[in-house]
């Protein structure tokens, strides 16, 4: 019986191993820099659901805005607070088959200035063809740049 358990044991590991080595993570950072003071841009588009806004679409927001709190966007996603500072914060998709992880930041960048900084990674594993993860990828990069620069139009407007 402890054979079979160390056996089994060392069988689980060795796929989660596998499984791990087969993740091929891609990072997509943008930013821009914004007329405005980071507290002025934060407060402008730095809420747990503003997304609703830059993206124009539906946002609700279950638990608070606290670390731990859901938000559903378009009544179909649901992403998961991981962090937050206070011009910063990482949400995941926890049930994203690509493993799906964002950060939206503001950054002072001198006076009057601030830098939005909007970082996205995820597992392109799953998409199987060079094809596939080089259209996602750029697909992803053309939307949330829209996003950044709807986020510095609100984020800049008196």
């Amino acid at each position: 019986m402890i054979v079979r358990t160390s056996v089994a044991a060392a069988a689980a590991l060795s796929l989660t191993a596998g499984a791990a080595q087969a993740a091929e993570f891609v990072a997509i950072p943008l930013e821009t820099v914004v007329d405005a003071p980071a507290d002025v841009v934060w407060k402008k588009v730095g809420g747990w659901c503003d997304i609703g806004t830059w993206m124009k679409t539906s946002c609700t927001v279950s638990g608070g805005d606290g670390v731990g709190s859901v938000r559903r966007i378009a009544d179909r996603v649901d992403e998961l607070l991981v962090a937050k500072t206070a011009w910063s914060y990482t949400y995941s998709q926890p049930k994203s088959p690509i493993d799906y992880h964002g950060t939206v930041e503001v950054r002072p960048e001198g006076k009057g200035k601030s830098r939005l900084l909007y970082t996205l990674v995820y597992d392109v594993e799953p998409l199987k063809t060079p094809e596939a993860k080089a259209a996602d990828k750029e697909r992803r990069t053309k939307m949330f740049t829209g996003v950044l620069q709807t986020m510095k139009g609100i984020a800049e407007a008196k």
